[in-house]
């Protein structure tokens, strides 16, 4: 069999001619990530070999549209497009700094609650039972009453955050979080859903969360001090899709017309049954529908949604986009695939939010321009905030016209690679394309709101307060959203932003087992909104796309 050497890791895999090239990779243990989905138009699995003769060894198919004629002549390739025929060196730098230092938002609004978990304990000073519920999970030796902890996990589809908690006090014993390995197989849920229908898919993705989970257990475990043996419960937030993948159970009906889904929550499953060792339980939040799932029932629920007057939007922006509208208790919801643009990806110097990120950007009156990193390094790439912020300012200024096109003869616009590009530093540049990206992905979400909002009768003009949730969501500026379209005008002054909803839902549900009982009687009541089944979509979704 040929052997795959990626000389810069110091890793090799021996795989059978033919592999697709990002296939050896990850049997070798580097993570290639292939953001367009293996179609060649992000560039993002970009790699060079060793020896240029070696291309008699690799079979190339499809095109390279990301490559310059430049990178081809060096010896470039692109992961996603080579299938291997022979033994190859491959020169790859694996950007490990970048996975270990993103910057995920944990916390998210809350409210104060009693404590009173699911999980109890009784001793008589020689042995201690444990209880889920009022079902008996196991007996201890010894008095271990005082020792009880549980873990609120949100499920993100490109990051995943992890935190300890004590079950007798409700304090926050430990955080972690980290990018979802799943995301080097597919980026978004679509895709993700696609992988899985593959053979050995949804064994590699659910593998590849396990793992994951293991390293944030640890490493929550180590910063707290306790033994793992007393975590007794693990409650899953997340999207419909990633409870799917978390719970070992086939998406496929997702991706397809009815859109049903395998997985209901509102219940809890024994952690044996999942692979999970050291917890008793795992709870999984009731979902609303294919596409709008947990994360989303944690948001509403912790965001005391249905108790608000008046009318009140509710988005979280991420790799999609779920809306709720809550108007005096009555809420309907629905969801868009606004794609990985926002988390960076697809984008020709995209990044994750890691040190170094563009995060920051504004256009003074005189047409300069000044903006911040992350960690205040120099400058390597451009994250999602930095992105829409970019964006943004260069629709206001008129360097984007609305219809995305870069404004001709426009002193700010330089050339690269014979087509108009911004450049924020020789570097770090935003191209035409990359403007179409985010077109693409705020014309998905704003589409929903509008939709949204037209299926009900309400218009944007009444709507009282918008609630901004997700990770990424807490990072964005009003600004920025509104600059680019992305909320209607009308909502300017509304805007709150709660952070990671989903996570700090997850852990009111963890601590207080009495929002498992009311919380059903509030997702039953949402109506779901389905955009494929709403009239003229299509043409809603294409006049969204202007700035």
């Amino acid at each position: 069999m040929p052997t795959v050497n990626f000389i810069n890791q110091q890793l090799k895999a021996d795989v059978p001619e033919g592999t697709p090239l990002v296939t050896a990779a990850r049997t070798a243990g580097v993570t290639i990530e292939t953001p367009c989905n293996g179609v060649g138009t992000c560039g993002k699995c970009k790699v060079r070999l060793a020896e240029k003769s070696q291309l008699e060894n690799i079979e190339i198919h499809g095109s390279h549209p990301s490559l310059t004629e430049a990178e081809i002549q060096d010896g470039y390739i692109l992961a996603c497009q080579a299938k291997v025929k022979g033994n190859i060196d491959i020169l790859y730098n694996e950007k490990t700094a970048e996975n270990l230092n993103v910057r995920i938002i944990s916390s998210g609004h809350t409210f104060d609650y009693a404590i009173k978990s699911f999980i109890t304990k009784k001793t008589d000073g020689k042995n201690t039972k444990v209880f889920g519920g009022e079902k008996l999970l196991g007996t201890e030796d010894g008095d271990t009453e005082n020792q009880m902890y549980g873990i609120a996990l949100d499920i993100g589809t490109t990051t995943m955050v992890a935190e300890l908690y004590s079950l007798t006090d409700g304090k926050l014993l430990a955080s972690e979080s980290m990018l979802n390995p799943q995301s080097a197989y597919a980026q978004d849920v679509l895709s993700r859903i696609q992988f899985a229908k593959g053979e050995n898919g949804l064994t590699t993705l659910y593998e590849a969360f396990l793992k994951a989970f293991g390293v944030l257990r640890d490493s929550i475990v180590n910063t707290a001090q306790i033994d793992p043996k007393y975590i007794y419960e693990v409650v899953f937030s997340g999207n419909t899709a990633m409870l799917h993948l978390a719970t070992n159970t086939d998406p496929s009906p997702l991706g397809k017309y009815p859109y049903l889904s395998n997985v209901k929550g509102g219940e809890s499953i024994p952690a044996a049954e999942l692979g999970i060792s050291n917890f008793g339980l795992v709870y999984l939040p009731p979902i609303i529908s294919a596409f709008v799932g947990a994360d989303i029932t944690s948001g509403i629920f912790i965001s005391k949604l249905k108790e608000r007057k008046g009318k009140t939007l509710f988005i979280d922006i991420g790799t999609n986009g779920e809306i709720v509208m809550a108007n005096n208790g009555r809420l309907a919801a629905t969801s868009t695939a606004a794609g990985p643009a926002f988390e960076g990806m697809n984008i020709a110097c995209g990044m994750r939010a890691a040190p170094g990120a563009v995060e920051q950007f504004a256009i003074d009156e005189n047409g300069g321009f000044s903006f911040k990193t992350i960690g205040g390094s120099k400058a390597t790439g451009i994250c999602g905030s930095g992105l829409l912020d970019i964006t943004g300012e260069l629709v206001r200024t008129k360097v984007i016209e609305k219809t995305g096109r870069f404004a001709k003869a426009n002193p700010l616009l330089k050339d690269h690679n014979g087509k108009p590009a911004f450049f924020i530093t020789d570097e770090v540049f935003l191209t035409l394309q990359d403007v179409r990206q985010v077109q693409l992905a705020k014309g998905a979400i704003r589409s929903g709101i509008t939709a949204l909002l037209n299926s009900l009768g309400i218009g944007a003009g009444d709507i009282d307060e918008a609630l901004i949730a997700g990770s990424f969501g807490y990072h964005l500026s009003e600004s920025s959203l509104l600059n680019i379209g992305l909320l209607p005008p009308e909502l300017q002054g509304k805007i709150k932003f709660l952070g990671n909803t989903s996570q700090s839902g997850a852990a009111a549900f963890l601590l207080n087992a009495d929002f498992r009982k009311t919380i059903p009687t509030i997702i039953d009541g949402v109506e779901k909104i389905e955009l494929a089944n709403t009239p003229h979509f299509d043409e809603l979704f294409v006049q969204s796309l202007g700035f």
